[in-house]
């Protein structure tokens, strides 16, 4: 055979053999598998890979809609909305043919976070009693594996799992808690999806469009780029150093001298602090997946950036929303609690800031919060009673997103008016009337002058109202209540036994107003 022809009979099993790849089996994303749940009530996205044109038919509980994969392969369609129950079938046909055995239709939420959130079920409160009661099948469990990704990604890994002592210790202790305080009361199948990771600052999950466009915001995503733009230089500085160092540490060692000191490492594109890099590998991938809303419980690595969290945190959320095409997305959060040596006197916390940003967050539409300052714990940043911290969150949902008549928060500052040495606070969602916890004297509460020096103050209940004062502060001006890492004795709750939302009346400057540095600029 001549040259020619053996190029060409080359060429041909070439183009014969990409012919063949670039048909592609219908697929799904990870989401879409054994023992989902999707949302009940609405049309719920389903959507998956093919080969562009491809004719793709989705079929469940009756209903048949097809789709058709466009340019880059990708198809999406929309089942009408769905009545609670299961098991079903959920069938995808194209070229090939897909079935997906014991589906579920319920409720469906999103919990997202730091360790918070991932903390898991075996290390709570009462864990090996609550893992022997975790024996609900109409629960399931979706967790995606932590990805930090430079753009946003189309697939995680991730699978489900049926709620059972062998599956629950693993999953996250407040989503679990959570799910199951909904199943009680909505007597439905629940599916928990849930994407947290700890040590995770707020700016890792929030897109990036969410960033850039926010004039205080831009720089965060920007010293990212940087630091991605930097790293491959770097890290050739880096590695060169160290070779420097080792040989001159081994020459030291020789000589009997101490060595030099090691040095340190470039910033890493890849550190889960990235700004989006957790959103793009973890979150995105999930979007739009049905979901009645979010539940989120993050905040701590924030701590010396708190003032700020008050335009990153609504960022976020914004952000997501306008990800998954709804306005209303329900998000729901969970206020960090208390932590650290209780604090002798009133002084500025970050903390205490921190939560004010949070509390200020419920100014947007659909969101709501649970007020844990009363559950955490002194020597451990990470609470175990997750079981209240779930009731109180759950009840939030019911409330504000199931239109339930129940009791929500705790009592929340109103208004303030100084009469005399006193000062007269009032509150909403007094619930029954307000109470001091622990039939204990009411504690808590700092109160000022204009000197802006705070003192601890005596505090009682007189109807619906605090009365605050101490009588070294003649002239008051302003009270906190709870603002503290970890205020010592706040024990304001209504009847309905919410404690109160922390709160100062003051907007004096706050100590993290100008922070803006960045773990990777700290250290």
């Amino acid at each position: 055979m001549q040259r020619s022809t053996v190029l060409v009979a080359a060429l041909a099993g070439v183009v014969a053999l990409a012919g063949m790849g670039a048909r592609a089996e219908v697929r799904l994303p990870a989401v879409f598998s054994e023992h989902m749940v999707l949302q009940q009530g609405v049309a719920a996205p389903v959507w998956g890979w093919a080969t562009p044109g491809e004719a793709v038919t989705v079929e469940l509980g009756g209903q048949t809609v097809k789709a058709t994969a466009g340019a880059e392969g990708r198809w999406r369609c929309r089942l009408g909305p769905l009545a609670a129950g299961g098991p079903l079938v959920l069938t995808v046909a194209g070229a090939n043919r897909i079935e997906i055995q014991d589906v579920h239709v319920g409720e469906v939420w999103f919990c997202g976070g730091q360790s918070n959130m991932e903390f898991p079920l075996e290390r709570a409160n009462n864990a090996a009693a609550e893992i022997a009661a975790a024996k609900d099948p109409r629960i399931r469990m979706f967790t995606a594996r932590n990805v930090v990704a430079a753009e946003p990604r189309e697939e995680v890994d991730g699978r489900w799992v049926v709620c059972s002592p062998e599956t629950a210790g693993k999953f996250s202790a407040l989503g679990y808690l959570f799910g199951r305080e909904i199943c009680g009361v909505r007597n439905v199948p629940v599916g928990l999806v849930h994407a947290s990771a700890g040590w995770t600052p707020a700016e890792a999950w929030t897109p990036r469009e969410a960033l850039l466009g926010h004039p205080d915001l831009r720089y965060i995503a920007e010293r990212w780029d940087a630091v991605a733009a930097a790293y491959p230089e770097a890290k050739a500085r880096y590695e060169k150093a160290m070779a420097e160092w080792q040989a001159a540490s081994d020459k030291a060692k020789a000589e009997g001298r101490e060595a030099p000191p090691q040095p340190s490492g470039p910033a890493d594109p890849q550190f889960i602090h990235r700004a989006s890099g957790l959103y793009n590998g973890s979150v995105h991938p999930l979007i739009p997946y049905g979901v009645r809303g979010v539940i989120w419980y993050q905040g701590e690595t924030n701590d010396s950036r708190g003032y700020q969290y008050r335009k990153l945190f609504p960022a976020l959320i914004n952000g997501w929303r306008a990800a998954w095409g709804r306005e209303d997305l329900p998000f729901l959060f969970v206020q960090v609690a208390n932590v650290l040596p209780p604090d002798p006197t009133p002084v500025d916390s970050e903390w205490a800031e921190l939560r004010e940003s949070q509390a200020l967050a419920l100014a947007l539409p659909h969101t709501g919060m649970a007020v844990t300052i009363d559950i955490g714990e002194e020597k451990d940043i990470h609470p175990k009673n997750k079981q209240e911290a779930a009731r109180r969150l759950a009840l939030v949902a019911r409330a504000t997103v199931y239109g339930e008549d129940v009791p929500c928060s705790g009592p929340v500052y109103k208004a303030m008016r100084v009469e005399d040495d006193a000062v007269h606070l009032a509150f909403d969602h007094v619930h029954g009337g307000l109470v001091a916890g622990g039939d204990a004297a009411l504690s808590g509460f700092a109160i000022a002058g204009a000197d802006r020096r705070f003192v601890y103050a005596e505090a009682r209940v007189v109807g619906d109202e605090v009365v605050v004062r101490n009588a070294a502060v003649t002239a008051p001006v302003a009270v906190r209540y709870a603002w503290a890492n970890n205020p010592a004795g706040c024990n304001l709750y209504n009847r309905a036994g919410l404690p109160a939302v922390p709160f100062r009346t003051d907007d004096w400057p706050a100590k993290t107003q100008d922070s803006t540095a960045l773990f990777i600029d700290q250290h």
